[in-house]
């Protein structure tokens, strides 16, 4: 919230330069900060818990937070914090990369309310009973302090750490929050399609509203009915955050979902028809992030109405022969970006796909993401997908594309596909599927992409 007092601490937003943020700023102890179960949280049960759960902890330097509960893991984050706990956070919680995470981080333990699992590490599970502990006000925490550890994929595969500290966290959140108007929204509910265990998640569905007095929905609805139960279940306003697969897939159905006050959509461009109809049907605003792991969120657009994206308050872009560098207060450090940016003035510019994505095709360039944009374009088509096969010898190498359209034919796609891309991108071959292996968060792994090319009869290897 900015403006104000915030524990005795004079707030003037922005923060850029204080040395230390308070964990969370809510007006009150009494307020709404999470609702978990159909059950009201309050400021003061949070902070209560965050002082329990910080006396159980082990001493250990680092710790895996794999609460699936969005308030136990809020909880977990914020307990790791005040124990000067580095929180990691890896792309997935598969038994092999955890064990590469215990071989590099010697003092790591597990922090989870799944049950008993087995796990190469050494494991606390969240306890039911916390009891009642002592907090009036939210702490500061040091902004120097580091805070998480994001990973990558690095180029050996073996996952690449991205470290956040806790004042670059706060500023981000500050700035994201505040482009976004989530002033006009005191007391929202945060209701996330996506794992809070991601960058995008962490930033906008935790950190949003920590930094925002907005109140968090525990459970992550994945299915429609359940995003569609959820939102009515919330009082107004409330906030969804999700991404163009869930959003694809909810508004497919028939039934309207339930008003929303706003829409936060990242982790895949989202097309404009798609933005148009959510904001129509959600009656409601919608907003997308541009952002990285490595950089965190950098920039949004209002989709429905505009192509060129507006960098978040204290976030500058460059260029030199690399490419195009993110810097500013809310980045921890300065980060090349994988993408093909063309700047258009200080603070916006547009979005081309990703350097990876760049296809050369009998002397013709055009980008991955591009070609995806026209085919989901396609009336009828539900999900799409380009694939680069690997080259091979001297033969031109000839594009794939997977795609989820119940009812249609693959002459009927390949006629609408010729009326929007050059005939060279024309995938050979175009293969219907029921559906794209997407992971939770709608990203298609490389390893996903090959199985699902074998399981189809195609020779070609994904790149």
């Amino acid at each position: 919230m900015p403006g104000g007092e915030v524990d005795g601490v004079r707030d003037e937003y922005p923060l850029f330069a204080r040395d230390a943020y308070p964990l969370l700023r809510h007006d009150r102890p009494d307020a709404l900060f999470a609702r978990r179960l159909g059950q009201p949280m309050s400021v003061r049960r949070f902070l209560s818990d965050v002082a329990a759960l910080s006396a159980a902890l082990p001493c250990h330097g680092h710790v895996v937070n794999l609460c699936a509960d969005r308030y136990r893991f809020a909880v977990g984050l914020a307990a790791a914090l005040s124990r000067r706990q580095v929180t990691l956070l890896p792309p997935n919680d598969t038994p092999g990369t955890l064990k590469e995470l215990a071989e590099d981080f010697v003092d790591l333990y597990c922090l989870s309310d799944n049950g008993p699992t087995p796990l190469p590490l050494p494991c606390m599970a969240y306890p039911e009973e916390l009891g009642e502990m002592p907090a009036s006000a939210a702490p500061l925490v040091p902004a120097a302090q580091r805070a998480v550890l994001l990973f990558t994929s690095g180029s050996t595969g073996r996952p690449k750490p991205q470290a956040k500290s806790w004042g670059t966290l706060v500023r981000s959140a500050l700035a994201a929050g505040n482009d976004l108007g989530v002033g006009a929204l005191h007391g929202a509910t945060v209701i996330g399609t996506v794992p809070h265990q991601h960058s995008y998640g962490l930033e906008s569905t935790v950190l949003l509203a920590l930094q925002h007095g907005l109140a968090i929905h525990a459970e992550r609805p994945f299915y429609p009915s359940d995003i569609r139960a959820a939102l009515a279940a919330a009082s107004r306003p409330r906030l969804l955050v999700s991404t163009p697969i869930h959003l694809r897939a909810l508004l497919a159905e028939a039934v309207d979902p339930p008003a929303a006050d706003l829409v936060i959509s990242a982790t895949a461009p989202l097309s404009r028809a798609l933005a148009v109809e959510a904001e129509a049907r959600f009656g409601a605003p919608l907003r997308e992030i541009y952002g990285c792991s490595e950089a965190g969120q950098l920039a949004l657009r209002e989709t429905a109405r505009e192509t060129a994206w507006r960098c978040l308050e204290g976030v500058a872009l460059r260029q030199d022969e690399r490419g195009t560098w993110a810097t500013g207060a809310p980045v921890e450090t300065a980060t090349l970006l994988q993408d093909v940016i063309e700047l258009s003035g200080p603070r916006r510019f547009l979005l081309h796909g990703r350097t990876s994505d760049l296809v050369n095709i009998a002397g013709k360039r055009t980008s991955l993401a591009h070609l995806n944009h026209q085919l989901t374009a396609i009336e009828g088509v539900r999900d799409g997908l380009f694939v680069m096969p690997e080259e091979s010898g001297e033969r031109v190498t000839r594009l794939v594309a997977f795609v989820v359209a119940p009812g249609m034919t693959v002459a009927a796609i390949l006629r609408a596909l010729r009326r929007r891309v050059d005939a060279a991108f024309l995938p050979r071959p175009l293969m219907l599927v029921d559906a794209l292996p997407r992971n939770f968060m709608g990203k298609l792994s490389r390893e996903a992409l090959l199985q699902l090319a074998l399981r189809n009869g195609s020779a070609s290897r994904p790149k």
